[in-house]
């Protein structure tokens, strides 16, 4: 196997499920600290998070999907994502979890495709994958970005 055919994920735990990401796409794991409230924002939209001078929108992914968002406790974490577009003026977002994220090298040999499952049209994934005895979720981060600028231009007008 040939090292361009393997990378670093991150697996993100969240309440019932994890998510598989690039490791690139991530910034920084920080501790959960206390949110500035967005009024009107939807529930899932949790606040805005101190973080490196400027204020980022941190989300329950759980809820953008339309699922129960977790209850927050001493586990916690926000994993802090680097923006792939242009629509949140901070450059970031952050993402609530259920834990500290673990490092796993991706590969082909490793990750296979799993269609058992299908998600709403414009829920924030792409896809379910089989990884060895999981099947974490490959988020839509892209999507997610939008509903989230989507929601901080409505609550910041």
């Amino acid at each position: 196997m040939s090292a361009e055919q393997e990378l670093y994920g991150l697996l993100v735990p969240l309440l019932d499920e994890r998510l598989l990401v690039p490791r690139a796409c991530v910034a920084e794991v920080t501790g959960f600290q206390p949110l500035q409230e967005m009024p009107g924002a939807p529930p899932w939209y949790l606040g805005i998070a101190a973080w490196n001078g400027r204020g980022i929108p941190v989300v329950s992914f759980e809820g953008a999907c339309g699922k129960r968002i977790p209850v927050i406790g001493g586990r916690t974490r926000i994993v802090i994502f680097t923006c792939l577009g242009q629509k949140l003026p901070a450059g970031h977002f952050g993402i609530a979890t259920q834990g500290f994220p673990q490092l796993v090298r991706v590969s082909p040999a490793v990750v296979t495709p799993d269609s058992s499952r299908v998600f709403p049209e414009r829920a924030p994934v792409l896809c379910q994958v089989r990884m060895v005895n999981e099947l974490p979720l490959i988020p839509d981060l892209e999507r997610l970005e939008e509903m989230i600028a989507d929601e901080t231009t409505v609550t910041a007008a």
